[in-house]
């Protein structure tokens, strides 16, 4: 990839300190521990591991570990030319400053709520065009044909931003003997089911007034994927 392979090797050795985060990612998908193919080249393995920091963080609140590690890690050189830089670095100065109790309020405020979240993490109420596939369902076929699926258990959907994040971990690095996907399988996946409404979802929450934590991560999340949408779409 391309700020995407200089950026992506250099994430590598950043988050190699997040790499027992990899583990304590919720559930959501049938292949949910994570191992990375040995072959892969080391910016698809950043690649990798930044979904399934967002996967994590978006399937519940960050616990005191997670927010502990997130803010050890070390920050970037940062020129303020390079959106993903300066969002990483961000979300390290707000993982030191907060506290678990507070970040968990946070998530539930902003996308569990009482009757109706603040901001829904799912593709469905972001893609309400009468003609459009119902995402859910849609989402279920690209699964189903990929060999992937829900967890007996789980209680995300498959069109949850972070059971997405996920899936695309899966693709990118693989999971045990399963080889990583092909990148026109990557790039089909992103485009169909996650680039047509991720950065208004981003959006959204970094207009919140219930978000502070999550600002952050939003701001991430949109700077890393649209280094992937612009990415995918030249390879």
């Amino acid at each position: 990839m391309r700020e995407s392979a200089c950026a992506f090797a250099e994430t590598t050795r950043v988050l190699r300190t997040l790499s027992f985060i990899s583990a304590m990612v919720s559930s959501v998908m049938e292949t949910s521990a994570i191992t990375l193919h040995p072959a892969i080249a080391p910016e698809d393995q950043a690649r990798a591991e930044f979904y399934a920091v967002l996967a994590r963080l978006y399937a519940m609140a960050p616990d005191a570990p997670i927010l502990a590690s997130i803010g050890a890690s070390e920050p970037w050189a940062d020129d303020g030319a390079r959106p993903l830089a300066s969002s990483w670095n961000a979300l390290i100065l707000a993982s030191r400053a907060m506290d678990a109790e507070a970040a968990d309020q946070e998530y539930t405020d902003l996308f569990i709520g009482v009757g109706r979240s603040e901001v829904d993490l799912h593709a469905s109420h972001w893609i309400v065009e009468a003609t459009a596939e119902r995402p859910l369902v849609g989402v279920r076929a690209d699964l189903a044909r990929l060999g992937l699926g829900r967890q007996t258990g789980s209680t995300l959907y498959e069109d949850h931003l972070a059971a997405l994040c996920e899936t695309m971990r899966v693709l990118v690095a693989g999971a045990g003997d399963r080889p990583p996907a092909a990148p026109a399988t990557q790039r089909a996946f992103f485009e169909r089911r996650i680039a047509p409404w991720v950065f208004d979802c981003c959006t959204a929450i970094q207009q919140s007034s219930v978000a502070n934590y999550y600002r952050r991560v939003a701001q991430l999340t949109s700077a890393f994927l649209a280094v992937e949408r612009d990415s995918l779409a030249i390879d």
